[in-house]
């Protein structure tokens, strides 16, 4: 989509980005430590962030620049199917009501910082540790370079063209996450998720009655899916159990994400914890009504050449520059913070359970932290990399990878963290391997879509790869501890007979 340049929406634009620059500067002074050369007060924030800062740092963390970009751009190309975004995002919340607590605990009483770090804990395997810990790195970076999709789509819909904005953007977010921590994109978020909130209400109020109403716009996008012949507004039966399997298989992903784990880490107690997973599904009506864009711009009429510039085009046709300058700085911010709470996951990681596993067992915290800080630069630049200098596509097919790569480690962290009588190290590690190759050949097999179809006799189902991933991985966890197990039993009774 080219835009000419819309000097008043630059101008607010710049405006809303100056003032979360210097959030993001001052946060390094807010509810200041004795020091920040702690990976307890840098990467965790001081792990003492009360309800409401947990609400709006999670709600930042999970509902991104990508988010509002990505998911009407989805509805708009595949009509209803696009929607499974929004039954995860609701049925997630018990699960991290019952789980997220438990983990927090563990994470408290002994110090823990990362995923990798409470898997470690439980079963003492180095390996174990690092595989958990390389796949938290290697699903993150995709989904950092998305926030920058995201991000580009709205500046270049300013009429701000090539890739300077960006890069200068994404400085400015290295340098203040850099210097704060975990605090600048807990700050920002108080700014983002507010702004959010004031385009999506607007713009489901507006832009309705200027097309005619709800009814309308629905069918509007039903003749739209009719004349190409794919998609519709309903589901189609056969896209039932996929629909299903993939909002089952991204619940169980959502809160294994380093970024999701790290804001439920910095909490203060259990019971925030708690009280967040009661007030987090607000941001699922948000989800809703900002995948319903999607439907508007086939009711609008627009003219696109990618379904990802569906919301910047209908913000410019329907609303005057100052409003379009807020809410793509809106969005804009909301690809700061997530990516910037990815990074410092991502640089937890490095630091905890490779840097001071295998490079220098007796880092000091101070060394911890200045470690992590300086990975946490590199996570950015890479990710800034691949979408500078690789097609957008490779990004898009590496973050549909990440979410089944993250669920090979629900096993070790998750059923761990419950059932560790169940597994042996080794096991978890088989499971693992087989998990997260197998699932990656058969993404590559299906030309890296989500799903794959399973044909028994005259019988057909198509499920998320990342499900069948799991599953496997299970099977492969339970089996060789259940070996391991009889083997160990059986050598005690030898030498107990001689």
């Amino acid at each position: 989509m080219t835009a000419e340049l819309d000097v008043v929406a630059v101008a607010v634009f710049a405006a809303f980005f100056a003032l979360v620059t210097v959030l993001g500067f001052v946060a390094a002074r807010w509810r200041r430590p004795t020091t920040l050369a702690h990976l307890d007060e840098w990467g965790l924030g001081g792990r003492k962030f009360g309800t409401w800062v947990t609400w709006f740092l999670l709600g930042g963390d999970v509902y991104t620049a990508y988010t509002m970009i990505a998911v009407p751009a989805l509805v708009y190309g595949l009509g209803a199917y696009g929607f499974y975004a929004v039954p995860y995002a609701i049925i997630v919340y018990p699960l991290v009501f019952l789980v997220m607590p438990v983990l927090w605990k563990v994470a408290h009483a002994k110090g823990h910082v990362t995923a990798a770090d409470i898997v470690h804990a439980r079963f003492p395997s180095r390996p174990l540790e690092l595989a958990v810990a390389a796949t938290g790195v290697i699903a993150t970076m995709p989904y950092i370079a998305l926030q920058l999709i995201g991000m580009a789509a709205v500046i270049h819909a300013l009429g701000l063209q090539g890739e300077l904005p960006l890069v200068a953007a994404f400085i400015v977010l290295a340098l203040y996450t850099y210097s704060s921590g975990l605090r600048a994109p807990a700050l920002i978020a108080f700014v983002k998720d507010t702004m959010l909130y004031i385009v999506v209400l607007v713009v489901v109020v507006v832009v309705p009655l200027e097309l005619g109403g709800f009814g309308a716009i629905f069918e509007a996008a039903d003749k739209a899916f009719r004349a190409k012949g794919a998609g519709g507004i309903l589901l189609e039966p056969s896209q039932y159990l996929p629909y299903a399997s993939l909002a089952l298989g991204s619940t169980l992903a959502l809160f294994l994400y380093p970024h999701a784990l790290t804001g439920v880490m910095a909490s203060a107690s259990a019971d925030t914890i708690r009280k967040n997973a009661i007030l987090l599904p607000a941001f699922s009506l948000l989800l809703g009504l900002v995948a319903f864009l999607g439907f508007m711009g086939h009711a609008a009429g627009l003219e696109i050449s990618d379904s990802n510039h569906v919301v910047p085009a209908l913000l410019k046709a329907y609303f005057p520059g100052w409003f379009t300058g807020f809410a793509f700085a809106a969005i804009a911010i909301g690809a700061l913070v997530p990516a910037a709470i990815m990074s410092i996951g991502a640089a937890n990681l490095f630091t905890r359970n490779f840097w001071k596993a295998y490079i220098d067992p007796n880092v000091t915290p101070a060394g911890e932290a200045r470690i992590a800080k300086r990975t946490s630069l590199v996570v950015k630049f890479g990710a800034l990399l691949v979408i500078l200098y690789l097609p957008t596509q490779f990004a898009i097919y590496l973050h549909l990878l990440g979410g089944m790569w993250i669920l090979q480690t629900f096993p070790a962290l998750i059923l761990g963290l419950f059932v560790p009588h169940w597994f042996r190290a080794e096991g978890l590690l088989a499971g693992w391997v087989v998990g997260f190759s197998g699932g990656t050949f058969l993404a590559w097999w299906n030309g890296f879509k989500p799903v794959h179809t399973i044909v028994l006799g005259e019988t057909s189902l198509t499920l998320y790869i990342g499900l069948l991933a799991l599953a496997a991985n299970l099977l492969v966890a339970l089996l060789v501890s259940g070996v391991m197990a009889m083997g160990s039993r059986n050598g005690s009774l030898s030498i107990g007979k001689s």
